[in-house]
């Protein structure tokens, strides 16, 4: 599987149907899906899509279902995202509730990608999680906002005077739990340099994955998603 294929595979997927869903807000947005053993490893899973109402965590639920395969009970959250009724605050608020709100107030590690990477950061900062593991995160708003991700995406989320000091998980250091990111060196959509910064000036662990892109390890199947399996490991 080549860097462009990764999102289409990823994509066609059939859905995996959630065990049960909470709800912990009136807003459709406002659910969480869960996976697997009630007695599992605690996980909760925050989606990607730079933050935008198009991409929801529909396309994370095979891998959701996959890891509850692997022992793991797994929630994923569902937030308000820019165009549906997100962006600053309510975006932050929604995380914050979904996180305390997923496994009430027990310990979990949080697993999130591209901008969930971004947000499960900012909750572990806030001492929302025993531990981290950040698939290919938007780890630093600031070169994110400079380099204008996914055509600006930083600003649709914050506007473009929003200040990044409480939200960037680059100003938010140091860190408050173990946190292991993975991110493929051929990622087109958030540059692997990113997490390098972030690494650099947190101290986090960095596994970098040759020629892999944006999307391979959250791919059951994919030679990828070992790696995801380790990562986990490492913290969980």
């Amino acid at each position: 599987m080549t860097p462009p294929d990764e999102e289409a595979a990823l994509l066609a997927l059939p859905p995996a149907p959630a065990e049960r869903s909470l709800r912990y807000g009136p807003h459709p947005s406002q659910v969480i899906d869960y996976y697997g053993p009630g007695g599992g490893r605690r996980l909760t899973v925050l989606h990607g899509g730079f933050w935008r109402e198009a991409y929801d965590r529909a396309h994370l639920s095979p891998l959701a279902a996959e890891l509850a395969r692997h022992g793991y009970a797994v929630a994923l959250a569902e937030y308000r995202r820019v165009g549906g009724g997100g962006g600053w605050p309510a975006t932050f608020d929604d995380v914050s509730q979904a996180v305390e709100t997923a496994w009430d107030g027990a310990p979990q590690v949080l697993l999130g990608h591209s901008a969930g990477g971004q947000l499960a950061l900012w909750a572990a900062a806030r001492g929302g999680a025993s531990a981290v593991v950040a698939v290919s995160p938007v780890a630093d708003l600031g070169y994110a906002r400079e380099s204008r991700l996914s055509g600006g995406a930083v600003d649709e989320l914050l506007g473009a005077e929003g200040e990044l000091a409480s939200v960037d998980p680059m100003r938010l250091l140091p860190l408050t739990a173990p946190t292991v990111l993975l991110h493929g060196t051929a990622d087109r959509d958030v540059p692997v340099e990113v997490s390098r910064r972030y690494s650099g000036a947190s101290g986090a662990v960095l596994h970098e994955l040759a020629g892999v892109g944006h999307y391979a390890p959250l791919i059951p199947g994919s030679p990828a998603f070992p790696r995801l399996l380790a990562a986990l490991a490492e913290v969980a």
